[in-house]
């Protein structure tokens, strides 16, 4: 996602949930646009790494239904002003930023996404946030899939490292999917292939593989991952070791106007060109 704080796309691609986030942007398509719906996964590991990969989704926009579960529900992403044309336009957008399970009842995002308690309370953690068609406008999830922030444990938003991060503690242990691996020492190299699972410009759980490492900086590392609005706080995995070396943070500006469409496509770069997406080190962050 592009980390930015207050606009997402453009003017009429304002997303709520990155009135959170900072003042940069995040995302963008770099050579081939990787991104698949769960459903068109069929790697079991990914799938099973997209199980404990979770939306951050305003409370407003969670309505619990008479048989229990809840639906998700709002504006697409065509009606944020992308061309109608683009992968996924049909699809909600809805989710602030990503998140991810690490311990029984503990959750990393980014730090820009989770500010105060204020934010704590006002949203929540929801799983299995995923389509099972490509036009599929809302979702149903079970309640047994949705968690509210009960703690901020440790966060860091520093304007000068550039480390940004947040370790949440949820209300409940999650008993029906396993904490993510997390790289406990030491640091990827350069040239090290990625995927990163989370919810681009706030849509139901996307699989973004195909991606390396750039450069490697202070607190965070530089990689061409397909990532937009709404991955803040992804976890960004190394593909032969299938543990977390990341989050997501920072990147690219992630749509243009077209203006022959009237309307936003994604921003195309090759693998090797434009700023790249930043990616917090995941041993950033003490005690995980």
């Amino acid at each position: 996602m592009k980390i930015t704080g207050s606009v997402l796309l453009l003017a009429s691609l304002i997303l709520s949930s990155h009135l959170i986030a900072s003042s940069e942007n995040i995302d963008v398509i770099y050579g081939e646009d990787n991104r698949k719906d769960v459903f068109e996964t069929s790697q079991t590991s990914y799938l099973e790494l997209a199980k404990s990969t979770a939306a951050m989704i305003s409370n407003t926009n969670l309505t619990v239904l008479e048989a229990g579960d809840v639906v998700i529900e709002g504006t697409t992403l065509e009606g944020r002003g992308v061309c109608a044309k683009e992968r996924f336009s049909k699809q909600v957008s809805i989710a602030n930023c990503s998140g991810f399970l690490v311990d029984d009842n503990k959750l990393v995002t980014a730090g820009h996404c989770i500010k105060s308690m204020a934010d704590c309370n006002s949203y929540k953690w929801v799983f299995d946030f995923k389509v099972d068609h490509a036009e599929q406008s809302k979702v149903n999830v079970p309640t047994s899939s949705i968690y509210s922030c009960k703690s901020i444990i440790s966060r860091q938003l520093d304007a000068t490292s550039k480390d940004d991060y947040a370790f949440i503690e949820l209300d409940r242990p999650v008993s029906d999917r396993h904490p993510l691996k997390v790289r406990k020492f030491g640091k990827i190299s350069k040239g090290d292939s990625l995927v990163v699972i989370g919810h681009p410009t706030g849509l139901p759980t996307k699989i973004a593989d195909g991606a390396n490492v750039r450069t490697l900086q202070g607190k965070f590392f530089v990689a061409n991952l397909d990532t937009f609005g709404g991955n803040s706080g992804s976890a960004v995995f190394n593909t032969e070791t299938e543990e977390v070396e990341g989050i997501l943070v920072r990147g690219e500006t992630d749509y243009v106007y077209d203006s022959t469409l009237g309307c936003q496509v994604p921003n195309v770069c090759s693998n090797d060109n434009c700023r790249g997406e930043d990616v917090t080190y995941i041993t950033n962050i003490p005690g995980i």
